[in-house]
């Protein structure tokens, strides 16, 4: 198990270098200079370079990358160009917001998503399959701003039972997290209902049943268990990619979380801000794929002795 990890951990490293170099020329490549935006309207030639200089924005892209990259090794991002508070205090202050709805978008989706797939096995081919393929197609074709924008209008405007947008009580996350769980739930459930569907087919389950297990006791311990691992898998990635579509949520309900503040730095060309988000949500995302392979070997022993 050892072995694995720091296997994982060596594996990472192209991976973060790849995503650092990528994020770094990206934003260099956004139209809009950062000095001038620092420096303000109202600032002659002069002063827009003298911006420039102590920015260090007037070195070399490789000069500048390698400097970012030594820093980010220690910690230091840097500092926001446009509050000039620390990097890492600006993302922290938000990070803790931004897990915690993705987290409880995560669990929604895995819990609706999974008893879904499983009721659809179940009764594959029934009114309730049909209806779980039309919700599920639903989910994944609409677009996360015109379902929140929905859910606003509906439960914020006309019923007036949630709040519209912020994070003043934990009620206002329930729009957001239903909004950014929807395309996470229907591919759970899919995936939950066809591997169940395929577990269910086999010899030693028709064995079960021939053998007087109630169904229930079939389905739970034959059925969900052994077909419970591609679903790990697909809920280990969904939280990724919880993490980072939540940038579209988080403008849209204003939620005071990581995906917003990198909207507004690379809306003001703050790049130190902009790099260090992305390296972040890169980390988690592969800090949760490291965790879902570990969880392997506690759901079916037959891997972890491979």
């Amino acid at each position: 198990m050892l072995g694995f990890l720091i296997r994982r951990l060596l594996q990472a490293l192209p991976v973060l270098f790849g995503v650092s170099v990528g994020v770094f020329l990206m934003i260099h490549m956004i139209p809009g200079d950062p000095a001038e935006l620092v420096a303000g309207q109202m600032a002659t030639r002069e002063d827009v370079e003298n911006v420039r200089h102590a920015l260090g924005l007037d070195r070399p892209l490789l000069e500048q990358y390698v400097t970012f990259a030594g820093n980010a090794l220690t910690g230091d991002f840097g500092k926001s160009f446009r509050t000039g508070r620390p990097v890492s205090e600006e993302i922290f202050a938000r990070y803790g917001n931004t897990l915690l709805l993705g987290s409880v978008a995560l669990l929604i989706a895995a819990v609706v998503g999974g008893l879904a797939g499983i009721v659809s096995a179940v009764k594959r081919f029934s009114w309730i399959d049909n209806l779980a393929l039309v919700l599920s197609i639903l989910a994944i074709s609409t677009p996360a701003f015109s379902l929140g924008l929905l859910l606003i209008l509906v439960f914020a405007v006309w019923f007036s039972v949630l709040p519209m947008t912020g994070f003043d009580s934990w009620s206002a996350i329930v729009m957001p997290a239903i909004t950014l769980s929807a395309a996470s739930t229907a591919v759970i459930c899919r995936i939950m209902r066809s591997s169940l569907v395929e577990v269910l087919d086999n010899q030693y389950v028709r064995t079960a049943r021939a053998k007087g297990l109630r169904e229930h006791l079939v389905v739970w311990r034959h059925g969900v268990r052994n077909a419970i691992i591609p679903v790990v898998t697909v809920v280990g990635l969904q939280l990724g990619y919880l993490l980072g579509s939540a940038v579209v949520t988080e403008t849209v309900f204003a939620w005071p979380g990581l995906g917003r503040l990198l909207v507004q730095s690379i809306l003001a060309r703050d790049f130190p801000v902009v790099q260090a988000s992305v390296l972040v949500v890169a980390v988690t995302f592969i800090v949760v794929n490291i965790v879902t392979d570990l969880l392997y070997g506690l759901l079916d022993p037959r891997i972890s002795a491979q």
